[in-house]
Order: structure tokens, then sequence, then C-alpha cells
């Protein structure tokens, strides 16, 4: 090999270590403010808007085998900023808007459980009180619900864990801080709260804390390098991935940004190929799915784009 092939060879190799951008088959339509989760090796899109409308109650499942989207039953009630697990082989969508995006209103307390083999939602237990865009993730058994906003569109820090087992939600030690739109992962055992907002689009954080369930208490850990809110986020190859979010003088985010538990220290990757915010991400085999959201600040520019990202 001359010298340089062998440069050339280092440098796509440097390229890839910080990951490869791609484009998959369409969402069905254009909406933001979705929530997306995976579960049996299929990408799930639930509920969103569309700019100066109401929330939809579409359900849409991609299939990365056949590269394909199908409709699914449609939500019970039509809602916006909903939070969304996986948990023993069904999906649950946690709160969420039922009011314009714009006022993020109507904010709503329902626990809906989806069963895939019959294509159909019932309601669970409901939250302690109603909020929208939550963030949710599972952990031992239970789901986690954290932050928020109110029915006076006001963010709260609430904290709280649903049992399955008893249907029933428990209280838990509240953020230190209240805010929503953050990104909520588990790994390790533990409960990453990252980034979101106390208020407006522009009010954003890079707040970063951890939540042990064996001590019920929060502790700080490495911010988050760029203040965001709307995010997606996922965790992927042992890192807990955040792209995108809302707003930076007048644009969308297009960091990619991943932290490392390991290390408590974050790396930047290859950037998104267009800012957005207001979607959602699922890690399905060794691919990286984002799905949805807004390209332009406040709704603006909508996407049904799917994006793939890959690390070597």
């Amino acid at each position: 090999m001359t010298i340089a092939a062998t440069i050339l060879s280092l440098i796509v190799a440097a390229v890839a270590a910080t990951g490869v951008w791609s484009t998959r088959a369409a969402m069905l339509f254009n909406h933001s403010e979705v929530a997306v989760a995976a579960l049996d090796e299929k990408v799930y899109v639930v509920g969103g808007n569309i700019a100066g409308s109401f929330a939809l109650s579409d359900v849409e499942m991609y299939d990365p085998a056949t590269n394909r989207w199908r409709q699914l039953a449609a939500l019970p009630v039509a809602l916006s900023h909903v939070g969304l697990t996986a948990l023993n082989g069904k999906l649950y969508a946690v709160g969420g808007f039922s009011g314009t995006e714009q006022d993020h209103t109507g904010a709503v307390d329902s626990l809906l459980e989806y069963t895939p083999a019959t294509d159909t939602w019932r309601a669970l237990a409901p939250l302690s009180s109603p909020r929208g865009s939550v963030g949710v993730a599972t952990l031992n058994g239970k789901i986690y619900a954290v932050g928020g906003r109110g029915l006076d569109i006001k963010t709260v820090a609430t904290v709280e864990a649903y049992d399955p087992a008893r249907n029933a939600w428990t209280k838990l030690a509240p953020l230190p801080e209240a805010r929503d739109h953050l990104a909520v992962v588990a790994v390790d055992g533990r409960i990453h709260a990252i980034g979101g907002r106390f208020g407006a689009s522009r009010d954003n954080t890079n707040i970063h804390e951890v939540y042990d369930p064996a001590t019920n208490a929060w502790q700080t850990a490495a911010p988050l390098p760029t203040a965001r809110s709307s995010m997606a986020a996922a965790l992927y190859h042992g890192r807990i991935f955040v792209d995108g979010g809302e707003c930076n003088n007048g644009k969308t985010f297009d960091q990619n940004e991943a932290y490392d538990p390991k290390s408590n220290s974050w790396s930047t990757l290859a950037p998104m190929p267009a800012g957005r915010h207001g979607f959602g991400a699922a890690v399905v085999g060794d691919v990286l799915y984002f799905a949805g959201g807004a390209i332009g600040c406040g709704g603006g520019n909508l996407t049904a784009e799917l994006l793939t990202l890959q690390l070597p």
C-alpha cells in the first residue's frame, strides 16, 4: 500500500469512528414532537403534531428488515410530547399534551399500554398529576417518569416510578431543579437526566444529574457540552448519545455528543446532516435511528425523515 493510500485509509477510519449518517425510508407523513422507542427489532413512532394544529393520535412502526413503515392502532387520545418506553414486550406512553404545540397546553396524566400482538391500547394507573414533555426510561422492571410541564404550563421536578406488578406509581426524590424537554436514559443501574429547559425554548440548560434507586438520591455528573432541550437520546455502544435540540440564535442544534458513564466524560461526534428538535431516537441491532422532528425552531419545517447513525 502506498503512503497516500495509507493516509486515505486512516482518514476514512477516523471519520467512521465519529459516526456515519444515512437515511432510510421516510415516515408516512411529516410530524414533530413525536415519541420514539424500539421493541422487538422494530422502531415505533407515537403521537406528535403538525405545526399550528392540535396533537396527533397516529402510531407508526418501522421494520428495518424491510425498510418499510406501517400504520398501527391510534392512541386513544391525540397527544404530543409523550414519554415512550418499552418493557416486557409492550410499549408504554406516559403523559403528554392534548392541546396545541405552541402553548404546551392540555397536559394529561395518562399511562397507556400498547400490546403489539393484538394492536391495542389500554389505560393503566395514571401519573400523580398531569404533565407533558416528561422524560421516561425503564430500569429494573419499572418505568421512571422524570420532570415535565403541568397544566399551568410550568416545569416540575416530579419524579415517580411505575410498577407493572402493582399497577401503581411511587413518588421518588425530585429533580434538584425543575425542567422539561430533557433527555432521560437508563444505564448501569441508574437514571441519567440530561439538559432540558427551565421555561422557554431559549432557557436551555446543560445540567446532567444521575438518580440512584438504591439511595433514592440525585448527584451531578459531567455537564452536557452544549446546553440544549427537545433533543433525541439513546444508549448506543455503551454511551448515551444526545442529538439535536432547540434552539440557538434562531437555528436548531445539529450537535451529536456522547457520554461515557465509565469515564464520566463527553465526546463530540459527526454532527447531524441538519439540526432538528422534537424527534426521538431508538436502537435496533447495531444502528441508531432518529425519526421525525422539526428542522426549524418552534415547529417550523417538519420532516418525515428517518436518519441512521452507525459506528464501526
